[in-house]
């Protein structure tokens, strides 16, 4: 046996059977979209249930739609007739999975599931089957051919099952708007989160470290604003308060070495008219995407009207875990 091979034909015929589902998708997902939105807006829950390896597939399913804002829990058949039917309230959806449709486990259930007010989806092969045949709505997964060699092994037939679970979530996720920013909210713990809940005012230097100094001002007090504030800039502004310019460490050794009396000159002689900006109810992600234009060592805040309440120095970016 070639390894190789084998391996090829393995992933040849699970990618044939995604694209026998993909040609059945039709009304009936659509209508299983439906339910689930629903549902999911009036509060609800999402149960998922499975035995054996749709089992599996469901606790993968359940996850992807619960980090995605549809809120979904795995009911275990079996203890489900022991107790843990409490999980399943009036309004619900139920996506039921099997891929013959005729698991004891799943039909044992499936009379106390008609007995309460939920929508049943059923995800199945078998589509004249017994849970088919009391489902709502039925999401055909048949598979014509494992890709186990004995044809037993569940493998094309979790794989389609898992695919179309994928396209449930992505779609449901998309039908009821939710953003990156929604995304983030959930998970907080990672550098994805990070980046899209942390704003731009988390990170500047503000209030008592915001280099300010008016237009007469010379180049001298310039130094001493940065040496006070420990920056490598001061923001020059105007008499109204908004941004003037930028003047800084690098623009005072430039010029110094032609203007030896540089110290006594106005720093509005010396100054960046129109340095890079950024507004202050920006998320710090976007910083990085001005940074990769522009290669600065100091970002200006600015509020709505243009007035500088903010400076983001790109060392304290690391600090932030932003870079």
């Amino acid at each position: 046996m070639d390894p190789i091979a084998r391996a090829r034909t393995v992933i040849e015929l699970e990618i044939a059977e995604i694209q026998r589902l993909h040609a059945r998708i039709g009304e009936s997902f659509a209508q299983a979209i439906g339910a689930l939105q629903l549902s999911v807006d009036a509060g609800h829950k999402i149960i998922i249930c499975g035995v054996g390896k749709s089992g599996n597939v469901a606790t993968k399913i359940a996850a992807t739609l619960t980090s995605t804002g549809a809120p979904a829990v795995v009911l275990n058949t079996q203890d489900a007739l022991h107790g843990d039917l409490g999980l399943v309230t009036d309004g619900d959806t139920v996506l039921a999975m099997s891929a013959s449709g005729e698991t004891d486990e799943m039909l044992n259930l499936l009379p106390h599931l008609k007995r309460r007010q939920v929508m049943l989806i059923a995800m199945t092969g078998g589509t004249a089957s017994t849970l088919a045949r009391n489902a709502d709505i039925v999401l055909d997964v048949n598979v014509e051919r494992e890709a186990c060699p004995l044809n037993l092994a569940p493998t094309s037939s979790s794989t389609v099952m898992l695919v179309l679970g994928d396209a449930l979530a992505m779609v449901l996720l998309e039908a009821r708007g939710f953003a990156a920013g929604d995304f983030a909210e959930l998970h907080p713990g990672g550098s994805l989160g990070r980046a899209l809940l942390t704003k731009v005012t988390d990170v500047m230097r503000h209030n008592d470290r915001l280099p300010l100094v008016p237009m007469e001002a010379t180049v001298m007090d310039a130094v001493r604003t940065m040496t006070r504030c420990r920056s490598g800039c001061v923001i020059v502004t105007e008499p109204a308060g908004k941004m003037a310019g930028i003047f800084t460490q690098g623009d005072f050794t430039r010029a110094f070495e032609s203007h030896p009396d540089l110290g006594n000159a106005p720093v509005s002689q010396f100054m960046i008219r129109r340095p890079v900006t950024i507004q202050s109810d920006r998320l710090a992600a976007e910083i990085l995407n001005i940074l990769e234009r522009h290669p600065v060592d100091e970002l200006v805040v600015l509020d709505p009207d243009g007035v500088p309440v903010g400076i983001v120095d790109t060392q304290d970016l690391t600090r932030f875990r932003i870079l």
